[in-house]
């Protein structure tokens, strides 16, 4: 009987929380152990070597998905943002997706980690490994309160944005060709945010963030820059995409940049349409040569991402690694890119 696929991959982004959330919350979270219609169960895990990564709490809203889907696949778009959220509004729902990552650590599905020490414990006893993500600071009140009492509870990564504004920044529209270069930075409140971030040792997620932003976070901020899942602007100009500059900056700061899955952020065209996954290569080769060896990893974005068919979903993860190590990237670069680059920044960024 062969062993574990190694390997294993630590991922910077799924939202199989939001995905349980709308299955039935709490009551849906067996369906993880057994088995769900979706890119992220416990057997597509354990098929795929799927390690685990960033779990994240996202607060949804109301978007026409078939709608958005085909404007993705014309030759251009820009989709409309959907409106701010209220955080009295959106914390219930953060707290609900929460409990129900705390509802998978109960069931025996993984352990939420809070350290880089506890991520190592798990893939070498060959448990699933959770951080307690969340994308878009929505759920977060202006004074900051429920910051301190979600990092108590284990959130130890946040994105201030998810595309659509907060009370802290804004982010970028799904766009395409476009850059980042749209609208206004941090707000008074989004800086306060960076610093008690800061203070926490809390990771501060720049995927989805716009650039004036970006370039906030990187001036404010003491720790390392990462992008848990975004890919080269200089291969697929979508807005959601790094420029070199961007990625010089996360060099300089010895960050990180995980790989996006989704095929619009992938193809030269930008389109939401199948790719095969030598666009893939592409964007690592890029990113590889801008950020160095130790800076570059996967995110994923299973279940919150059209991916390319090849993978189809974790359990299609040994097709990436195959298309990797043919591509040429040797055994020492595999377990670097798959795994050990995150430990490295977020023992840079925790502390141990």
């Amino acid at each position: 009987m062969s062993g574990p696929i190694q390997p294993a991959v630590l991922d910077g982004h799924n939202d199989v929380l939001l995905k349980l959330y709308r299955a039935g919350g709490l009551a849906a979270a067996e369906t993880f152990i057994t088995g769900r219609d979706g890119h992220i169960d416990l057997p597509r895990a354990t098929e795929g070597g799927f390690g685990g990564g960033f779990f994240a709490v996202f607060i949804p809203s109301a978007i026409d998905l078939d709608e958005k889907t085909e404007q993705m696949q014309r030759p251009s778009y820009d989709l409309p943002l959907p409106e701010p959220i209220d955080w009295e509004d959106a914390l219930p729902v953060a707290l609900t997706e929460a409990a129900i990552l705390f509802r998978l650590e109960e069931l025996g599905a993984l352990t939420v980690c809070r350290s880089a020490a506890d991520m190592r414990a798990c893939l070498a006893g060959g448990r699933m490994a959770a951080i307690l993500h969340m994308e878009g600071a929505e759920a977060i009140d202006p004074d900051l309160h429920a910051l301190d009492v979600l990092y108590r509870a284990g959130l130890r990564s946040l994105g201030p944005v998810w595309s659509r504004p907060t009370i802290f920044g804004h982010g970028v529209p799904f766009r395409y060709p476009s850059d980042g270069d749209i609208g206004p930075g941090l707000t008074d409140h989004g800086l306060r945010l960076v610093k008690r971030c800061n203070e926490l040792r809390i990771m501060i997620d720049l995927s989805h963030m716009n650039m004036a932003g970006f370039w906030d976070v990187a001036r404010q901020s003491d720790a390392p820059l990462v992008a848990t899942h975004s890919n080269a602007h200089a291969v697929c100009a979508h807005a959601r995409n790094l420029t070199d500059d961007q990625l010089a900056a996360i060099r300089d700061s010895d960050g990180m940049v995980g790989l996006n899955f989704a095929v619009a952020f992938l193809r030269e065209d930008g389109r939401m349409v199948d790719t095969g996954l030598d666009q893939m290569l592409r964007h690592l080769d890029h990113l590889i040569d801008r950020l160095g060896e130790t800076r570059v990893g996967l995110g994923s974005d299973f279940d919150g991402a059209v991916v390319p068919s090849e993978i189809g979903s974790a359990a299609g993860l040994p097709a990436l690694r195959e298309a990797m190590r043919a591509h040429g990237y040797d055994e020492g670069l595999m377990k670097k890119l798959c795994q050990e680059n995150w430990l490295r920044v977020l023992e840079k960024t925790w502390g141990g």
